[in-house]
């Protein structure tokens, strides 16, 4: 380990900080272009195979980035589509990004180093950055937006330039250190431990997203949400946004083990997906029929149709949604994990004058807002299980498998769990 890197670990002053030189490279979980097409014709796209933890080049600090030391970082579902190169490689986002020429030429390399998620200590900061400083503890929302795009004062998601850091750009958030723009940082919470804090933003961000901002469902007190995944990362954090704000929450799992866990983040009810006979990863023939089976559970179980589906599961699922959530309602979707072309009856639609909203991450007020959540203990992290980076491609393997629950926490630099936390729980 560099001694910059073991002057953070030891809590050292700013000004120690500022003079130890910055390592010529560092450890990270990153990608190899070379490994782009072994997957071709594999069933089983085995992350654990393409997920390399070595030695990368550190990058130049652009004038409006800051250079983090990362304490800890999470696995997201963008880190196992990064691994498997689907539905297309990383690389040609970089490749893309790089097209762009100036500073964003460094991001296209023979090597990715990703993740989404970052919590860490400031160790420099760009010529033109003002708000930051270094020894500043903080946590690093994924968007990574262009602040000279117009759309983005109205909307940093709306933005042409916006960009899913760690996964269309470089330098991301599972290693040593990180690389990103200033308008990615929020003060850490302060009773937050390391993994804690660094389970939460892309996450808890995008449930805000989806479910309370004026972009996305707009919940109000007493609306049923169906909530799919209710026991993993997103669907963790939607169940207690849904509860705090008076909602009615209606998880959808896959093991009574995963039914406990969303009970303990907050659902209402609970159902088991082999309750309505799903079983697997593909769509069901009849999504009708399907829907039909859950409308019914959940009306026994609350009373009444859902206002609200959140959904992230994609082609497996989103049939079902479509059809169960009640007439004039919405299904909110941010992603797909069981693929992207979605299949649904248009009649459910229109005749029951239905909405679709696309919800993608989170602009830096909407992070605000959740991180003041965290902060005021409002929320919790939805943290389950935490790994070293040493074993970045076993974690990521985990998610893959959704064999986790909540959030799966990676160790960058922080020694063990537990560290971090400056003020006790409320």
């Amino acid at each position: 380990m560099d001694p910059l890197a073991e002057a953070v670990i030891a809590g050292a002053e700013p000004p120690d900080l500022e003079r130890l030189p910055v390592p010529k490279a560092f450890t990270a979980a990153h990608l190899r272009v070379e490994d782009a097409e072994c997957f071709t014709g594999v069933s089983d796209k085995d992350v654990r195979k393409t997920l390399h933890v070595g030695t990368v080049p550190m990058p130049d600090i652009a004038p409006d980035e800051v250079l983090v030391a990362v304490m800890a970082s999470s696995i997201n579902y963008n880190t196992v589509w990064s691994a498997m190169f689907e539905p297309v490689s990383t690389f040609a986002f970089l490749r893309q990004f790089g097209r762009k020429g100036g500073w964003a030429q460094r991001h296209d390399q023979p090597y990715h180093v990703i993740g989404s998620d970052a919590a860490g200590v400031v160790v420099r900061v760009g010529a033109g950055v003002r708000r930051w400083r270094i020894g500043d503890e903080v946590v690093v929302s994924p968007g990574y937006v262009d602040d000279e795009d117009p759309a983005t004062h109205a909307d940093g998601m709306l933005g042409e330039g916006q960009l899913a850091w760690g996964f269309e750009t470089n330098f991301g958030g599972l290693a040593h250190y990180c690389l990103v723009r200033a308008t990615q940082l929020l003060p850490k919470p302060d009773r937050l431990t390391w993994e804690e804090a660094a389970s939460n933003p892309l996450c808890a961000g995008t449930a805000y997203r989806m479910l309370v901002s004026d972009r996305g469902a707009r919940m109000t007190q007493g609306d049923v949400v169906l909530i799919w995944g209710a026991a993993g990362g997103l669907g963790a954090y939607a169940a207690q946004l849904v509860r705090n704000g008076g909602g009615i929450a209606v998880g959808v799992v896959g093991s009574e083990e995963k039914a406990e866990r969303a009970r303990e983040f907050g659902c209402h009810a609970v159902i088991n997906r082999a309750e309505i006979g799903l079983t697997g990863a593909d769509a069901p023939d009849n999504p009708a029929v399907a829907g039909k089976r859950l409308g019914k559970r959940i009306r026994a179980l609350v009373g009444e149709d859902p206002h609200i589906v959140f959904e992230h599961v994609g082609r497996a699922t989103f049939g079902i949604s479509v059809f169960v959530v009640r007439r004039g309602g919405t299904v909110v979707t941010c992603g797909s994990s069981t693929g992207y072309q979605h299949e649904f009856d248009n009649r459910y639609l229109w005749m029951r004058l239905k909405r679709i909203i696309g919800s993608h991450g989170a602009n830096l007020q909407e992070q605000a807002a959740v991180n003041r959540l965290l902060d005021l203990g409002h929320i919790r992290p939805a943290l389950s299980v935490t790994y070293g980076l040493a074993r970045a491609a076993d974690a990521a393997r985990l998610v893959q498998t959704n064999g986790h629950t909540g959030k799966v926490g990676v160790l960058a630099l922080a020694p063990k769990p537990g560290l971090g936390a400056r003020q006790p729980r409320p």
